[in-house]
């Protein structure tokens, strides 16, 4: 039998380059050799404040991405995260044996709350990396893709999942975190220190799969740099290592042959190649997305989550049996 993964995006914010380089790119790859389960992850979206009807139409929008990109319904099962109640079932049980300090430790919970404070934020956001865990192991998962940014939180899973075992008997697989340095790698186009990010300030940040060319080229004009005019992909020019991975991912050219190919020429020519790069990648990709039909799609997702019913049902009984519940 195949290994299973498991992995999903949050239909909040504009899904850009980051998104599919970092996380869709590799499930299609991957999509052949393991049992897929792609999520759109609606209950993680609604730890931060979500209108309604935007939630709804990010939902489809994020099962198109995925479908246009080349996630295989024949291959891979995608489902919407709130229509197998099973998730927050488990979750509220595997919050009896997480630990306040262990989720106090979650970096992703610190960085989302340094400017509005702790004080003012919902016990759901505080609470994400546990719905995460009760997403992964639900579905006895061996590995999970993800970036450098999740690695925290599949740690806390395979916490969750030992400790679990360990006071009730061998229940759940204990997953590993899957990446690849490319996935971590995806930085702001404004400021190559911190990811592309859908809830980035700036649009200058990231270039998302809407864009349209003149949004395209302007943006990679106005990406940032690094001291000097050559083209090399180094460690010590993060700005430009971002930028060549892009181009790299993209093109499937390697870095070192782009950094021959731009030998003697200066940043310019590179972003306007880059530019064209992206763009020749965005418009085939935005053709696919607006070629699927809302009905399609909402079928595909229909399908999906009554396929992976039964295998979250039977988890789940496992586990009220095992802490003591009548089934």
């Amino acid at each position: 039998m195949k290994k299973r993964i498991f992995s999903g995006i949050q239909p909040s914010g504009n899904l850009h380059l980051g998104n599919y380089l970092g996380a869709i790119r590799n499930w299609v790859k991957l999509q052949d050799e393991y049992d897929s389960i792609f999520c759109v992850v609606d209950m993680h979206a609604i730890t931060v404040p979500q209108d309604p009807a935007e939630l709804r139409r990010r939902t489809i929008e994020v099962a198109k991405v995925y479908l246009a990109s080349g996630i295989d319904p024949k291959k891979s099962t995608l489902f919407i995260q709130s229509q197998v109640s099973e998730h927050a079932e488990l979750c509220w049980i595997l919050n009896t044996i997480a630990k306040i300090p262990e989720l106090e430790k979650m970096t992703q919970f610190k960085d989302k709350t340094q400017k509005t404070g702790k004080e003012s934020s919902a016990v759901g956001l505080f609470d994400y990396p546990v719905l995460m865990a009760s997403d992964i192991i639900l579905y006895d998962s061996e590995l999970v893709p993800v970036g450098k940014d999740q690695k925290q939180h599949v740690e806390l899973t395979r916490t969750l999942a030992e400790r679990f075992n360990k006071k009730f008997g061998e229940t759940f697989v204990i997953p590993k975190a899957y990446t690849t340095e490319t996935s971590e790698n995806i930085m702001g186009l404004d400021d190559p220190s911190k990811k592309m990010s859908k809830s980035a300030k700036s649009e200058y940040n990231y270039i998302a799969l809407s864009d349209n060319e003149e949004t395209v080229r302007r943006k990679i004009k106005k990406a940032v740099t690094d001291s000097g005019s050559e083209i090399i992909y180094r460690d010590d020019k993060p700005a430009l290592k971002n930028l060549i991975n892009i181009y790299s991912l993209l093109s499937e050219i390697s870095p070192k042959e782009i950094e021959k190919k731009y030998a003697g020429k200066g940043y310019a020519d590179f972003k306007n190649d880059l530019a064209d790069v992206v763009v020749n990648f965005l418009t085939p990709l935005q053709q696919k997305i607006a070629d699927l039909t809302d009905e399609k799609v909402l079928k595909i997702l229909e399908d999906g989550a009554k396929k992976v019913h039964p295998i979250a049902k039977k988890k789940l009984e496992e586990v009220k049996e095992k802490i003591g519940f009548i089934n």
